[in-house]
């Protein structure tokens, strides 16, 4: 799974711990998003694209393996 939750963070100016509260996850759980080595739940993506202001299908993409 690739991801964009670094870059649409970072263009928010909002660090890992803040995205992490407004999601009510944990900072580990965004720096696992962000490295592409967590699959979120449907809720959390959907929530993730939410605070990010992206559409979920470009805040993630998927490719077969």
């Amino acid at each position: 799974m690739q991801t964009r939750i670094r870059e649409c963070r970072l263009k928010l100016g909002m660090t890992q711990g803040e995205l992490a509260d407004l999601a009510g996850v944990r900072r580990e759980t965004i720096v696992h998003l962000e490295k592409g080595k967590y699959n979120p739940s449907l809720k959390l993506g959907f929530d993730l694209a939410k605070i990010l202001q992206i559409p979920v299908e470009e805040l993630f993409s998927f490719e077969d393996e």
